[in-house]
């Protein structure tokens, strides 16, 4: 399987991608890599809006059939919008993970930036040398 790594968008070491939305919200998924890691993915829970996410803290689960992985926040924020279609259709983190199967859009807390994050390059050698560990 080829691993996709979308050069628009910012990732985490715990295998999170963020996308800049132009309005300063960012849209927030599991990457390919992680969704292929997992497994057919059963079930997804995610925080209503109103929530108060921190960066680095999990705001949320992925249950596949192999395992249960939390998700972490990218960045501290609020979450404005969560993925309506996850709760009858998981598989979207399978089969979209950049697309249909995002999770959670955020208004980022003051002085919050995606700035800090790895870039498409430094996700693909961070993913590629976790794979060999």
């Amino acid at each position: 399987m080829t691993v996709d790594y979308p050069e628009d968008l910012r990732y985490t070491r715990e295998h999170e991608w963020v996308r800049h939305e132009g309005d300063g919200r960012v849209r927030v998924g599991i990457t390919d890599y992680a969704q292929d890691a997992l497994g057919d993915v059963v079930y997804v829970d995610v925080p209503e809006p109103g929530t108060e996410v921190r960066a680095g803290q999990p705001f949320g689960e992925v249950e596949s059939t192999k395992s249960v992985s939390d998700v972490y926040a990218p960045i501290s924020g609020t979450v404005i919008d969560r993925n309506p279609t996850l709760g009858d259709a998981p598989q979207l983190v399978n089969e979209s993970p950049y697309g249909d199967g995002w999770m959670i859009l955020i208004e980022p807390a003051e002085g919050e930036s995606i700035d800090g994050l790895m870039d498409s390059a430094a996700y693909r050698s961070f993913a590629e040398r976790s794979q060999q560990e």
